[in-house]
């Protein structure tokens, strides 16, 4: 195989902000794979939060370029279990070249990635789209601006149910509210009692990863349901989850990949938890990659290329939450340059 990296810094539409943080840039790594006169491309997110930098992702990948070269793809999951000792402390960088095998797999075999796994996407779940921490008032235009069937709604402020009070005043749009950690125990079940009566439909990442205490009294007490995000990141994470949450969100450039988060979506549905695949912001490379699990899926969030100013493909579009999937091959992602 032929590898090359694309290194992208794309801005956001407006200032994104969650509980911990903001940024007005994404930086993002598409990777391509080459085999046979067929291309495959991935992608992966920079994440402070996890200590994840485009060029720490580079470098790691570019460790293994020589194994990677050398290496002739013959199933993805095959790819993706010979590199995961080389890169089993880079779960982002992983994520990319897994992705860039099942495009190029997908397209040896002249089909949507959809297909190679015989899936039906007929009743595909529709995306929300995210509005981050800001003023009321800035919220509020934003919403207006962006009319959507389902909002995420980013929280972890002093005046969080009055945010949600003020936001419905102008839609009858689903509202899903991520607290990014920002909570404890009785705040997460107060805000979850105020938060039912105003039409929100689940919570996500309520309290810190850690408290996993506080969360078996939640899981136990709460109103509303509870999504795991950060406290699932890899495959070992979706059992931990079980009996503390009611789903878990899969974030394909933490856990790895599609391959990975395969068997996450499996364990979980056997688990009987719902399960939902989330955004990293990642452009339409990364994106169109998620379109295709979504007949396995309960809830998706996947409005990165939304949320962003600048793009780096062509592939999947999006009309009122739901995807449209493009006309080749693979994922569907072509490169804009």
């Amino acid at each position: 195989m032929k590898l090359t990296l694309y290194p992208f810094e794309l801005k956001f539409r407006h200032t994104f902000t969650i509980s911990r943080k903001s940024k007005d840039v994404q930086p993002l790594l598409v990777a391509k794979l080459e085999q046979d006169g067929h291309s495959g491309l991935g992608e992966t997110a920079d994440n402070s939060y996890y200590n994840m930098t485009v060029p720490r992702l580079i470098e790691a990948i570019e460790q293994h370029r020589s194994f990677i070269e050398n290496y002739h793809l013959s199933t993805p999951a095959a790819f993706w279990q010979d590199m995961y000792p080389l890169l089993q402390d880079n779960m982002f960088a992983l994520c990319a070249l897994d992705i860039a095998a099942w495009d190029l797999y997908a397209k040896q075999q002249h089909q949507k990635l959809y297909e190679v796994w015989e899936l039906d996407i007929t009743h595909n779940p529709l995306t929300d789209y995210t509005i981050g921490i800001d003023t009321v008032e800035n919220m509020v235009r934003k919403l207006k601006e962006f009319p959507w069937p389902i909002y995420k709604i980013k929280l972890g402020t002093k005046e969080d149910i009055a945010i949600i009070t003020e936001l419905r005043k102008y839609t009858d749009a689903v509202f899903r509210v991520d607290a990014n950690c920002a909570w404890g125990v009785d705040e997460t079940l107060r805000n979850a009692i105020a938060l039912k009566e105003l039409g929100v439909e689940f919570i996500e990442q309520p309290m810190p990863a850690a408290d996993k205490e506080g969360m078996k009294k939640v899981y136990e007490q709460v109103v509303l349901p509870v999504i795991a995000d950060e406290s699932c990141i890899v495959e070992q994470d979706v059992a931990q989850c079980q009996g503390y949450f009611h789903g878990i969100n899969i974030k394909l450039t933490k856990c790895g990949g599609i391959t990975p988060a395969l068997r996450m979506i499996a364990t979980a549905k056997q688990a009987g938890m719902k399960v939902m695949t989330g955004s990293m912001n990642e452009s339409t490379v990364g994106t169109s990659a998620v379109a295709h699990l979504l007949p396995l899926l309960d809830y998706v969030d996947m409005d990165g290329p939304l949320l962003l100013a600048e793009d780096t493909a062509t592939g999947i579009k999006m009309e009122n939450g739901r995807i449209i999937y493009a006309n080749g091959p693979g994922t569907g992602a072509v490169l804009l340059r």
